[in-house]
């Protein structure tokens, strides 16, 4: 018995080390790659991104070792079928149900790792990078503009260029806009241009002294405008985009509340945070569970449409704590049964499932004819 549980737990710790491993590089990959994509637009400055791309793991750290667990002790436990391994154990007078406690004693840890992670790393982690951007938004709008920069508004119909300051007084140098109108294509040139905020939070661009041209398509008409200050809107409040970046500005705020305020507060939106925190230790352990009977195939057949079924299990379960996080926000749920229902469904299902793995009834031997 020592035999078999150090040989279960030496191989769920190495398939969980090459899963977690290959999971965060996976991770890694994709997130320094938006995060440069964000830097290249000018949504965040190219010296926050390591920062940014180490706090964003923290917060994908419970994430991704509810992963690993799962795919791990499931990896091993089809394995053993696979090679036979599970008929020697069975013929040692072991059962599957004797897997639980090595499988329960590596799951027991990741799922402390987890609610620490969930409970106090995460918040901390989303607080950082709530910091982060928004020290970003507080500096000089001009500061996101370098010289020599393309920016586009309106779906491109209005393009700049600016080039840098030629004076010490000025904030962007000699500017040259492209403005696409409904009946007019404009050119404005300027000597040189500042970004200002009105109180509603609309941003402009006002140009310095310059000049306009303003030409008809298919038509020879043509203006010319000489001014000494011109502003043109670069950024509305009321745009998607800029709605869209508040509603994730605050649900980046609830994130990053402790756990603590979000008891104390006790509204919808902070008891779903509360329970999506709660919820992550628990699907640890009833994943590591429904792995075992999910793990059992037959050596002889195929293991793809098992390890598939087993996939779209785990996505189920993820999905439906996320949809009662949901309802709880919306009211529609109330917190205690949001917290239990999910993970009691899947605990019964686990615990199913087990039990008829391990009351299967076993092949008889037949009797050898008389001699």
């Amino acid at each position: 018995m020592s035999l078999f549980k150090r040989a279960v737990f030496s191989e769920i710790t190495s398939h969980a080390g090459i899963v977690f491993s290959t999971l965060l590089v996976v991770w890694l990959s994709v997130l320094i790659v938006r995060l440069l994509g964000e830097a290249a637009n000018g949504d965040i400055g190219a010296n926050v991104v390591l920062g940014l791309a180490a706090f964003s793991s923290i917060t994908a750290l419970p994430v991704i070792l509810s992963v690993t667990l799962f795919v791990a002790v499931l990896t091993t436990v089809t394995r053993s079928y696979r090679e036979s391994e599970m008929s020697v154990w069975f013929a040692s007078g072991l059962s599957l149900g004797q897997w639980l406690w090595p499988v329960m004693r590596f799951a027991l840890p990741v799922a402390a790792v987890v609610a620490v992670l969930t409970l106090t790393a995460s918040p901390w982690a989303y607080g950082q990078i709530a910091e982060y951007r928004q020290r970003f938004e507080q500096r000089s709008d001009l500061s996101k503009v370098s010289a020599g920069q393309f920016i586009e508004t309106d779906d491109g119909r209005r393009v700049f260029f600016a080039e840098s300051p030629t004076r010490p007084d000025d904030e962007l140098g000699r500017v040259v806009a492209r403005i696409i109108e409904p009946d007019w294509l404009s050119v404005v040139t300027a000597e040189s241009a500042a970004i200002r905020t009105e109180a509603n939070g609309d941003r402009f661009l006002v140009l310095g002294p310059g000049h306009r041209y303003d030409l008809k398509p298919d038509s020879p008409e043509m203006r010319m405008l000489d001014f000494d200050h011109y502003g043109v809107r670069i950024e509305s409040r009321s745009d998607p985009g800029a709605l869209e970046a508040r509603r994730q500005q605050a649900l980046q705020q609830i994130k990053a509340r402790p756990s603590l305020d979000l008891i104390t507060q006790g509204d919808p939106e902070s008891l779903s945070q509360l329970m999506w925190r709660l919820s992550l230790p628990l699907a640890v352990l009833n994943l590591a569970l429904i792995a075992l009977p999910l793990g059992a195939v037959n050596p002889r057949l195929g293991r793809s449409g098992d390890l598939l079924i087993a996939g779209l299990l785990a996505l189920l379960y993820m999905n439906l704590i996320n949809l009662s996080r949901g309802w709880i926000a919306n009211g529609t749920l109330s917190f205690g049964v949001g917290l239990w229902l999910v993970h009691a469904v899947f605990l019964a299902l686990g615990l199913g499932l087990m039990w008829r793995r391990v009351r299967m009834p076993k092949p008889r031997r037949r009797k050898a004819p008389p001699a």
